[in-house]
């Protein structure tokens, strides 16, 4: 059976003021255009979206305390003033999870020495590894890997297809979404003469004289370790440590389709979007934030509260509270400047065309007056 709630009940739930009628039952949360009858209620925080209650179908609607409306659309408004911060509440009220039977499945692996907490729900063709430890009220969704001596604490939420490698430490309430990988080994080799990767960094020079004749591994004998309130998306690669741990602080949220390398230390409350790439022993502040396909090199510093935009290359240290972006990364009012200036070379050169033509016609004219 679907949720349902008043819109009484909705109201203090997101700590909304209810205009009109308390006693409406909701049972899904919609877009306005995709209303379809009387439980549906409209998230009509966009003022350009307010016409659209005019259809009558949604009775209810969530509104934003900015908007000019006529109370009249609906019967009952929740008027809300921070309308991301509410759609959060609401999702979380309506969301029903997938569930997992509590207890371990049948066809799930536990290998001799795992300690296993209370009311853990262990789902199909799990494995877990020897001396493992799953804390309470973990739910591990079928097909997942949990390596030995790997150590979660409680309320972990990890879906299929989910890997976690040996040694691995996190913390409590940890989400993490299909198919990502936590504790593979780096990304880490070595020429036994110079190579040319070395060669190139040493002299700064547009050639290299040296060759990777043969890549020797270096083995990965560090861990991650993974604060609480952690969330990880789906495809997501977070490397272990050459010798140090790899580290993620608490509450940091990481998007789809992320490269953590090796050693790299991300600090708390952090947002990493999708397709980033931070290479290894890069040391990433405390709630910094790191737009899509954004890059960051080995050894680089990024202080603490900095805002990168999309598809920045980040190849230097980068002082808090910093916005930038371009590549290489550049603060924000720079980046700016340089696009208007590049918006503004095909006048430039039309300019210099006229110039030029000018030039050449005075100076035709000079030398028929000295001929």
């Amino acid at each position: 059976m679907p949720k349902t709630y008043t819109t009484e009940a909705i109201a203090k739930a997101i700590d909304a003021r209810l205009v009109g009628r308390g006693d409406l039952t909701i049972a899904r949360l919609v877009h306005p255009a995709d209303a379809r009858d009387a439980q549906d209620l409209a998230l009509t925080t966009d003022d350009a979206l307010l016409p659209l209650l005019e259809k009558k179908i949604a009775r209810a609607a969530v509104i934003s305390g900015k908007a000019a409306f006529d109370p009249g659309l609906v019967d009952a408004c929740l008027i809300v003033d921070r309308p991301r911060l509410a759609l959060a509440k609401l999702t979380n009220l309506f969301a029903e999870p997938m569930p997992v039977s509590e207890g371990v499945h049948p066809t799930a692996i536990i290998e001799p020495g795992v300690k296993l907490g209370n009311c853990v729900a262990i789902g199909a063709y799990v494995y877990v590894g020897a001396g493992a430890v799953i804390g309470d009220r973990c739910v591990i969704h079928p097909h997942a890997y949990i390596a030995p001596d790997a150590v979660i604490g409680c309320d972990a939420l990890i879906h299929s297809g989910v890997r976690i490698g040996a040694r691995v430490v996190i913390g409590d309430r940890f989400i993490v979404h299909f198919n990502t990988s936590i504790g593979a080994d780096g990304f880490s080799f070595v020429t036994p003469q110079l190579g040319s990767v070395e060669e190139a960094k040493a002299s700064g020079a547009s050639t290299v004289s040296a060759s990777n004749v043969e890549l020797v591994r270096i083995a990965s004998l560090g861990n991650v370790i993974i604060g609480d309130d952690v969330e990880i998306g789906a495809n997501t690669s977070i490397d272990r440590g050459t010798i140090a741990a790899t580290r993620i602080g608490n509450g940091t949220k990481i998007d789809n389709q992320v490269q953590v390398g090796h050693n790299v230390t991300i600090g708390e409350n952090c947002l990493i979007c999708g397709r980033v790439g931070i290479a290894g022993s890069a040391v990433i502040g405390d709630r910094v934030v790191l737009g899509g396909a954004a890059g960051v090199a080995d050894h680089v510093r990024i202080g603490n509260d900095v805002v990168a935009m999309g598809m920045s290359g980040i190849a230097g240290h980068v002082q808090a509270r910093t916005i930038v972006g371009g590549s290489p990364a550049m603060p924000r009012d720079r980046v700016v400047e340089n696009m208007f200036n590049v918006g503004r070379v095909r006048q430039l050169i039309k300019k210099i065309n006229s110039l030029t033509e000018r030039f050449d016609a005075f100076q035709k004219d000079s030398n028929r007056k000295d001929s």
